[in-house]
């Protein structure tokens, strides 16, 4: 919708909403730039601090995906006027544990009364204008790299079915309150003065966060914004323990059919892919891992300083030069 409204040119909008990317960056002078998000959403899960926990690692997760460092936050709380605060307290308490993970201050906030519960925040984090890894940029010839399994959004339906074993609520707990915080140290860590450590990030030709729009929707946004086509190997593609089973199941949230709606035009299979990976690769995450795309060698380093770092990083695809398909999904 903002894309109908009339166009604003500001020369310091360093990144807007024109390539759907994950955070706006606006340059407030020569060597310091904000970088800002919103997001929040309703109850997944059913224990109060664990939502907030989620909700914060879900709300950061933009920051670090555009290379960022956050600093303050707001919290958005939509309450039932008759809810028990002791609940609105605990959500409260879960996500402010992550901003202290994080370093972030949360600054206040605004709350407004809702029949439904609604969590979040919006944060602003800081970066060096030169330093951006924006959705823009994959290059031909770069490994694609994912930090974070898949099967987030298959699974918290499965909760709220009251159908999912614990051993996947707890991978998935696991995975949406794990900041992407050491993903994208080991990203951009390494930026000193130095001209080869500047290298090393400048060999880091673009960077999101799998979340919503599930794998192929932020896959799409990546290709669309770079001119370029990728290629995933479904079989290297991590996956939660108990998402399959869910997608079998026939757990699907709305959000995944709506994804797929929307996005499949734009993939070609290759024979031998199950139609439950298939399904997973459109499955809307929340606090999802980062999509990264290197250069060959840096991509292989990079993959190996995440493992050394506990991410579990893995090359699942390359970026190809721009052909049809836009996205090629092979086993």
């Amino acid at each position: 919708m903002l894309g109908k409204l009339a166009r604003q040119h500001d020369p310091n909008v360093l990144v807007g909403f024109d390539h759907a990317d994950d955070a706006g960056v606006y340059q407030i002078s020569a060597d310091t730039a904000l970088v800002q998000t919103v997001d929040f959403f309703t109850p997944i899960v059913d224990d109060p601090y664990t939502f907030g926990q989620i909700a914060a690692t879900n709300s950061l997760s933009d920051i670090y995906a555009m290379g960022g460092r956050p600093l303050t936050a707001l919290a958005l709380v939509c309450f039932p006027e008759k809810g028990d605060l002791e609940i609105l307290e605990r959500i409260l308490a879960g996500g402010l544990s992550k901003m202290m993970e994080a370093g972030c201050t949360v600054v206040g906030g605004h709350s407004i009364r809702d029949d439904e519960t609604k969590f979040g925040y919006s944060v602003t984090g800081t970066i060096h204008p030169q330093r951006v890894l924006a959705n823009t940029g994959a290059k031909p010839g770069d490994l694609l790299i994912l930090t974070k399994a898949l099967g987030t959004g298959v699974i918290s339906t499965a909760i709220k079915k009251n159908t999912a074993k614990q051993s996947w609520i707890d991978a998935a707990i696991a995975s949406m309150t794990t900041l992407n915080k050491t993903a994208a140290d080991v990203i951009t860590g390494e930026v000193a003065n130095q001209s080869a450590k500047t290298k090393k990030l400048s060999e880091v030709h673009a960077l999101t966060d799998i979340t919503g729009f599930g794998l192929i929707g932020h896959a799409r946004e990546m290709a669309l914004a770079s001119n370029v086509s990728l290629r995933l190997h479904a079989s290297r593609i991590p996956v939660l323990e108990g998402a399959l089973d869910c997608v079998r199941a026939r757990y699907i949230p709305g959000g995944l059919n709506a994804n797929r709606e929307f996005a499949e035009c734009v993939v070609e299979y290759g024979s031998g892919v199950p139609e439950e990976v298939k399904t997973l690769l459109f499955d809307p995450q929340t606090a999802g891992g980062l999509f990264i795309s290197a250069g060959y060698e840096r991509g292989k380093e990079l993959t190996n300083s995440l493992n050394n770092a506990g991410v579990p990083g893995v090359v699942i695809g390359e970026v190809l030069a721009k052909t049809k398909p836009l996205i090629e999904v092979t086993v």
